[in-house]
């Protein structure tokens, strides 16, 4: 199957947001045909507002109504439920922070499921885009589930935050068969600058866990480094300036370091969700008989910032903790002499 065709025979077509655009993965591709789009959050906003940007009509759900309102003066299509979505669009993305959301919006009678019965069959959802991070296990039990019903997921989990969803430049990791993420494509395109098939389905979110290792382990490294630093007289924020400048600067270190300097850590990413995502690392480890001694170390870290309470915290308040296992009063701090 083909991407989806653009409302005119014209390469250049304009969008809901009164646009002119073409986007393709192989040639050029109008870019007016209908995507759906469901979970409006810090992500998933300017994620489908970039794709409207780009020409294509976009038709979103979300639970509530601001972000829909947002969206629409975006240049979106709002719809009134899920299978409204599924009704009026053949490819469907989910931006949503774990599959029991994605299986919670397509079921029922509202859900994206009810929209394939559908008098207009031909243009009902058949490819399910999951770009949310989920777990590479569940996501494949998910296709299964729903080849019956003549629907493919691709799962095209995203890396680069807010920044890269709000700028479009988003990396991609997809898992799908060739002709899924290929048809996907010029949507993913519209969202990242980066898009990559890593594998079949579950290849994308296995890639994910991999960058979300990277990310924590990143995460931890920086806040014990301004712990010692500043048990040493350090300034956090000059130390973090010269590591910034040398090796050991990373994309990590460029979005964090205003946490990790004031010590302000009102969330961009909370911290809950990388506990999640630590979750899928250990999974997939154990499933492949692997073991990753620095992941599960990180990964009590961000079990006992859950226990603290702490979760809804931006992820960077492992500095947090860190400081607070390491004060005088702490019953496992130990001074010297």
């Amino acid at each position: 199957m083909s991407p989806p065709p653009p409302r005119s025979d014209t390469a250049e077509t304009v969008g809901a947001a009164g646009t002119a655009g073409t986007v393709g993965a192989a040639g050029t591709v109008g870019a007016a045909g209908t995507v759906g789009f469901v979970g409006l959050g810090a992500m998933g906003l300017p994620m489908a507002a970039n794709l409207a940007k780009s020409g294509f009509d976009v038709l979103v759900w979300n639970r509530g109504r601001a972000p829909l309102d947002a969206a629409v003066a975006a240049g979106c299509r709002a719809a009134d439920r899920p299978a409204e979505v599924a009704a009026g669009a053949r490819t469907v993305v989910t931006m949503l922070p774990d599959l029991p959301q994605v299986r919670d919006v397509s079921a029922g009678p509202d859900g994206l499921l009810a929209g394939l019965d559908t008098t207009a069959a031909a243009r009902a959802m058949d490819t399910l885009v999951v770009m949310g991070t989920v777990s590479p296990v569940a996501v494949r039990a998910l296709a299964r589930e729903l080849r019956p019903h003549g629907v493919t997921v691709v799962d095209a989990p995203v890396s680069g935050g807010v920044t890269g969803a709000r700028e479009a430049t988003l990396s991609i990791m997809a898992g799908g068969t060739e002709d899924a993420v290929e048809r996907v494509r010029p949507y993913l395109t519209a969202m990242g600058s980066t898009v990559r098939r890593m594998g079949d389905t579950g290849a994308g979110s296995l890639a994910k866990a991999c960058n979300q290792l990277v990310v924590a382990g990143t995460l931890v490294a920086l806040a014990e480094a301004v712990v010692l630093g500043e048990h040493g007289g350090l300034d956090p924020a000059a130390l973090l300036e010269v590591l910034a400048g040398g090796l050991a600067s990373s994309e990590v270190l460029t979005q964090k370091r205003r946490h990790l300097a004031a010590g302000d850590f009102t969330p961009s990413g909370p911290a809950r969700y990388l506990h999640k995502d630590l979750g899928f690392v250990l999974d997939s480890a154990a499933q492949a008989h692997v073991e990753l001694p620095l992941s599960t170390s990180v990964a009590h870290l961000y079990t006992a910032i859950e226990a603290r309470g702490l979760g809804d915290l931006d992820n960077s308040v492992v500095l947090r903790l860190l400081r607070e296992n390491n004060s005088p009063c702490h019953p496992h701090h130990t001074s010297k002499g």
